[in-house]
């Protein structure tokens, strides 16, 4: 129970941190909105497999910077507060908590304005939101475990940008193979494998977080 009070506490506080400074979220929100505007004003028109991939890339970078932010902003005096009222493992899932809640929110905006510029070849629209959501939490949870890993380097970004690569890059073949699958209206059996996969990685990344994460916080 204690674990959990420290979670909802953590989790109010960075809510509330946001709200007083909406720049952030506006900035990302600005970000997401101003490429995909770019994006159809340079092609007009694209294929389903480019409409696809195209969004995966606008996602991917949009999680980066909105993630990044997780432990790198965090003073060493903030830290040294956290340490005192919290442990390590409400820390890590405060901060992949947030950040899901995030990304699930700033999705969902890009995915329907997104929809709204280009015209819309997806099959089976809602499989292709659950794929959508699903990848949202995904990029959440790799990038804030890798923002607490590099936050403890000296380049932390080049070190962030390093460490998610491999890890990454997975994700988002089965992410793109998922969502074609909907885009395609096939069959929605024919995508348990790939949702079992990212099921799969949601919940390594989470354990190896939880298990990584103290020694790291002790620093």
């Amino acid at each position: 129970m204690q674990l959990f009070k420290q979670i909802k506490f953590l989790v109010e506080k960075e809510v509330i941190l946001e709200w007083r400074s909406k720049y952030a979220f506006n900035g990302i929100l600005l970000y997401v909105v101003s490429t995909i505007f770019v994006c159809f004003l340079s092609f007009k028109q694209i294929n389903p497999i480019t409409w696809n991939a195209l969004f995966w890339i606008i996602m991917l970078f949009a999680s980066v910077n909105a993630i990044a932010k997780s432990f790198l902003q965090e003073n060493k005096n903030r830290q040294l507060y956290y340490y005192t009222i919290a442990s390590a493992k409400a820390v890590i899932l405060s901060k992949i908590i947030y950040n899901i809640m995030l990304m699930l929110l700033l999705s969902i905006i890009a995915i329907g304005f997104y929809m709204l510029v280009f015209k819309n070849p997806i099959g089976d629209p809602w499989f292709y939101l659950l794929a959508v959501l699903i990848g949202s939490i995904s990029f959440a949870s790799v990038f804030t475990m890798i923002s607490g890993i590099a936050s403890k380097a000296n380049n932390s970004g080049a070190l962030m940008a390093i460490l998610s690569f491999p890890v990454i890059i997975p994700l988002l073949i089965v992410l793109i193979k998922f969502s074609k699958n909907a885009m395609d209206g096939l069959d929605r059996s024919v995508s348990l494998n790939e949702i079992g996969v990212l099921a799969a990685i949601n919940l390594i990344v989470i354990t190896v977080s939880l298990l990584l994460f103290p020694y790291l916080w002790k620093d």
